[in-house]
């Protein structure tokens, strides 16, 4: 059974839910353009359109925590997807976390319940204006 891939609903790019293959935890929300989703089938390694940069983010390019796909579903719709990735280095989310879902809504405030695998500023360098 052929599908045709719906990459014009959402303006030329899909939603893409990644989960740890092993644990099933949800590690982040990322988007695909047709390029992102021909190169990560054809190297294994998770890649994605940055909308903020406008161009192609190969995931774990300057941090090393790169994502090995394991598997890949399309949802019914033909307009989003799900990839089961092994997380190599162990942090998903550019802030060091596993999981780019690391606050938790508690009564009226937001609270972190993971633990930092990496320190951004050490990775990235600072961010504009911010001191070493």
């Amino acid at each position: 059974m052929s599908v045709e891939i719906d990459f014009a609903k959402g303006g030329g790019l899909l939603p893409v839910i990644v989960q740890d293959v092993k644990s099933g935890e949800v590690l982040m929300l990322a988007y695909m353009n047709e390029a992102a989703l021909t190169e990560t089938i054809r190297t294994g390694r998770a890649c994605y359109f940055s909308r903020s940069r406008q161009c192609l983010w190969r995931k774990g390019e300057t941090s090393g925590h790169v994502q090995q796909v394991r598997d890949i579903r399309i949802d019914c719709d033909a307009d989003a997807l799900l990839l089961k990735v092994e997380q190599v280095g162990g942090a998903a989310c550019h802030e060091g976390y596993e999981s780019c879902f690391f606050r938790q809504r508690r009564e009226d405030t937001w609270n972190v319940v993971g633990e930092r695998v990496f320190d951004p500023a050490v990775v990235y360098g600072p961010k504009d204006g911010e001191l070493r």
